[in-house]
């Protein structure tokens, strides 16, 4: 699958056309996925978690996945990913009126939950890896330089004062929080404490086999070397992973993900 298409910030990708049929027709898309990666991995959302988001779009989804570099200020990013996702959708057409899933993975999970709109704008997220660390703890050797550097020490808003917000303004009732066993850097169960506590919550935690950058597969060996050198097993876990995120998105709230 090679159709992806930079739009500004933007890697869009549809889902793709039907086979055998010569020029085929494209699958009517079901739905657009806003996707938002994790740091280092989010500058290249295209390349960096290439198999799930096209094991996505195999499932009828159209793929809108935001290119940025990480900063200090996460609201500012936040803010700035939802209207960058808003201003897509104003222009797709009558892609326009498709269901939305937010998706993201790590920061990117924050970064969703802190959108201005609270949550609103969607039919539900599914948050993977949620990273609500310390910009200390995030970033090696940052509590040593910074005070020489003159930089500034803290994310905006910091982890505290995110929880805090999240429990204030955060109003969308069904999300998905995925866990991977060995991921040290998850913090799921802080947030799904905090989305429970409000009213109507339908929120769910699953957690699933593989660690922090489970969500980041981008089948490189595959591309350079063949369908030969690739594990099938690592493709089987994208796949379970993908129909247990579309077949949430698409159930009704009271679905369990983890069949």
């Amino acid at each position: 699958m090679s159709r992806w298409q930079q739009q500004g910030p933007l890697w869009c990708l549809a889902p793709p056309t039907v086979e055998p049929f010569p020029g085929g027709a494209q699958i009517p898309p079901i739905g657009v996925v806003e996707f938002i990666g994790g740091t280092v991995l989010a500058a290249t959302p295209q390349l960096s978690y290439r198999r799930l988001l096209e094991a996505l779009a195999l499932r009828g989804l159209l793929v809108h996945a935001w290119s940025y570099v990480p900063g200090f200020d996460h609201q500012a990013q936040a803010t700035e990913a939802w209207r960058c996702f808003r201003a897509a959708r104003n222009t797709a057409g009558a892609a326009a009126l498709l269901p939305v899933l937010r998706l993201g993975h790590s920061l990117g999970c924050k970064l969703h939950v802190l959108a201005p709109d609270g949550g609103r704008g969607c039919r539900g997220l599914a948050a993977m890896s949620f990273n609500n660390f310390s910009a200390d703890r995030s970033i090696p050797l940052l509590a040593d330089l910074a005070p020489r550097l003159g930089l500034r020490t803290e994310f905006s808003p910091s982890p505290e004062e995110t929880l805090r917000l999240v429990g204030l303004h955060y109003r969308q009732p069904r999300n998905l929080l995925i866990r991977f066993g060995t991921d040290a850097l998850d913090q799921s169960r802080r947030l799904i404490g905090v989305l429970q506590q409000r009213p109507d919550d339908a929120s769910t935690l699953l957690e699933r086999p593989g660690d922090h950058l489970t969500p980041a597969s981008a089948g490189l060996r595959q591309n350079l070397l063949g369908a030969w050198a690739d594990d099938p097993a690592r493709q089987r876990q994208i796949d379970r992973l993908a129909d247990q995120l579309s077949g949430w998105w698409l159930g009704p709230a009271s679905q369990d993900a983890s069949n």
